[in-house]
C-alpha cells in the first residue's frame, strides 16, 4: 500500500499546483490532447524545446499521479506509448480554459488561436466531444 503524501496545504489551487504548477507539465498534456504525441521523442521534438531530463521526471511524475499511464508499444518492444488516464482527460477543460484567457491578453500565433477559438465556440458540447474522442483514443 502506498504511503499517503503529506501537503503543506490541503487547499484545492494547491493541491492542482502540486500536480501541474510548472510549464513543462501542462504543455506535456497539451501535446497529448491537441498535438497526438504519444511518443518520448515526440515530446522532445515540440517548439518549446524541453530538455530530456525535465521531461523523463515530468512523465514520471504524471505516472504516480495517475495522468497518464505508459504501455509498450506492440510494433516496437523497445518504445514506450505514452497515454492519457481519464483523470488526465478530464484535466482537458482545464486547457481550455488557460487558452481562452491566452486569446484574451497574449499575442497567441495565428495557427494555435485559430484551434484553440474553435474549441471555445463549440461550447461545451465541442469539449465533451474532444474528450470522448481522447478517451476512444487512450483509454483501452
Amino acid at each position: 500500500m502506498a504511503k499517503e503524501k503529506k501537503y503543506k496545504s490541503n487547499c484545492p489551487q494547491y493541491l492542482a499546483l502540486e500536480v501541474f504548477g510548472d510549464k513543462w507539465t501542462l504543455l506535456i498534456i497539451r501535446d497529448m490532447m491537441i498535438n497526438g504525441k504519444k511518443y518520448f521523442r515526440e515530446f522532445l521534438q515540440s517548439k518549446e524545446k524541453i530538455a530530456s531530463n525535465i521531461l523523463t521526471n515530468r512523465l514520471q511524475m504524471l505516472e504516480e499521479e495517475g495522468i497518464i499511464r505508459r504501455k509498450q508499444d506492440p510494433n516496437h518492444k523497445q518504445k514506450i506509448i505514452y497515454l492519457l488516464t481519464e483523470r488526465g482527460i478530464d484535466l482537458f477543460p482545464i486547457l481550455m480554459e488557460n487558452a481562452r484567457w491566452s486569446l484574451k491578453y497574449k499575442p497567441v500565433e495565428d495557427i494555435d488561436r485559430a484551434k484553440a477559438q474553435a474549441i471555445l465556440d463549440g461550447g461545451q458540447k465541442a469539449i465533451e466531444q474532444i474528450m470522448e474522442q481522447l478517451r476512444h483514443e487512450h483509454l483501452d
